[in-house]
């Protein structure tokens, strides 16, 4: 009896709640799922994946990164390598599907390959990866960079709330932190690396699509900016004298909003405020806040960059007030390859869906898988567009639908080797 794409989504519903069980929290409906690099939920979640790997056929090594690695294995002499996969580890209280949604869908693929006997002319290895979202030692994207061959070993220096580094913490879990240089994959032997992810936001929702295309991973950058003003007391001085530093930061945030809003390209927010003397009858002398900004188009970001500045700047001047700015991060966006668009385009319209292409604002492993090989992503839709929280909802029919794009795909690829 054949093993249907159906059955495929509903193994994949099952593994994914069960996965969700190996948390820090005792209330996953309430709490979420807490699962940290290296501890001893990230050890339970492994074994429960490798047994699921093997029962496959597939063989199963943890790397000295602590990523797991199952590899369907071609029977193709001198085949190359197809990486499917994404991160096992949340946010704190974050949602059964962030990350492992990704890590199981692959499994659920060879689920199908395997129960129907279909071999492939590439090897397909899934990857739990071990932290991309840098919860325990703000290591982000620990385990893409160390297959890619871009890990820097000064992040084992990074230490967690109780002091433990990671390089300690990877030893105690049984890596061998000296060996990491060689578990780097070589570009020559990788065809690609497909992610698969929730949207994290509502488009697909809207329109009423299960699975969407993705084009880019953003860009993003981070500003500092320092409002200076005089404090005073807040019942004698008059309003036209007045160099409040707070409402500077009100035309800062005005600013930042109207530019964001005037492109579907950009997206920024100011998330973090700090006031000084923060007194209930004082004028604000000092308020510092943060500027993020994110964009598929870098060449746009930094334009956004450029003529927000001088908007501040200008504003602010025109209140009588001193401003500082701190550029703090960058991280340039990387695009997904066009051939993997064009295929996965292809893919969904083999399975009856209207291809839509959109960009994902949040970061993802193929971040740092860009080094190593070209990258494509699939966007499976969720409910209200919410992540990072208990309430992250999925169809398990759309995963059903995804596993099905993800075959078409791979099809498609095989046909190129």
């Amino acid at each position: 009896m054949t093993f249907s794409l159906t059955q495929a989504g509903e193994q994949a519903w099952k593994w994914l709640e069960d996965a969700a069980k190996f948390s820090e929290t005792d209330n996953i409906g309430r709490d979420g799922v807490t699962r940290r690099c290296a501890t001893p939920e990230h050890r339970a979640v492994l074994d429960e994946l490798a047994t699921w790997m093997k029962s496959l056929g597939m063989s199963v090594r943890m790397d000295n990164a602590a990523n797991l690695i199952g590899r369907y294995a071609s029977p193709k002499a001198g085949a190359r390598t197809l990486l499917l996969g994404s991160h096992q580890d949340t946010v704190p209280n974050g949602g059964k599907y962030d990350g492992m949604m990704g890590v199981i869908l692959p499994l659920a693929l060879v689920s199908y390959l395997y129960e129907n006997a279909i071999e492939m002319p590439f090897h397909i290895d899934v990857v739990a990866f071990s932290d991309e979202e840098g919860t325990r030692f703000s290591s982000t994207l620990l385990g893409s960079k160390v297959l890619a061959g871009t890990f820097k070993p000064e992040m084992l220096q990074a230490r967690d709330s109780q002091d433990i580094t990671l390089g300690q913490a990877l030893a105690d879990f049984g890596c061998d932190t000296q060996r990491i240089d060689a578990d780097r994959y070589l570009p020559e032997d990788v065809i690609a690396f497909i992610e698969t992810h929730i949207e994290q936001g509502p488009q697909l929702e809207q329109a009423d699509v299960p699975v969407g295309v993705v084009s880019a991973i953003t860009g993003i950058e981070r500003h500092e900016i320092t409002i200076k003003g005089m404090a005073g007391h807040a019942g004698t001085v008059p309003m036209h004298m007045r160099q409040d530093a707070l409402v500077g930061a009100a035309h800062v945030i005005q600013l930042v909003d109207t530019l964001c809003k005037s492109t579907d390209e950009l997206v920024g927010v100011v998330g973090k405020i700090e006031n000084a003397p923060n007194g209930v009858n004082v004028i604000p002398q000092t308020t510092t806040l943060s500027i993020e900004l994110r964009s598929p188009d870098d060449a746009l970001r930094r334009q956004a960059r450029t003529q927000l500045l001088s908007q501040i700047d200008a504003s602010l001047q025109a209140l009588n007030l001193g401003v500082e700015h701190r550029h703090t991060y960058e991280q340039p966006a990387v695009q997904c390859a066009q051939h993997l668009i064009d295929i996965m385009r292809s893919a969904l319209k083999d399975a009856r869906i209207e291809p839509r292409v959109l960009f994902s604002g949040a970061g993802h492993d193929g971040l740092a898988m860009a080094d190593l090989c070209d990258i494509g992503m699939l966007f499976v839709r969720c409910r209200g567009g919410i992540s990072h929280h208990p309430s992250e909802a999925i169809k398990p029919e759309d995963l059903g639908v995804a596993i099905e794009v993800l075959l078409n795909a791979c099809q498609r690829l095989a046909q190129q080797q």
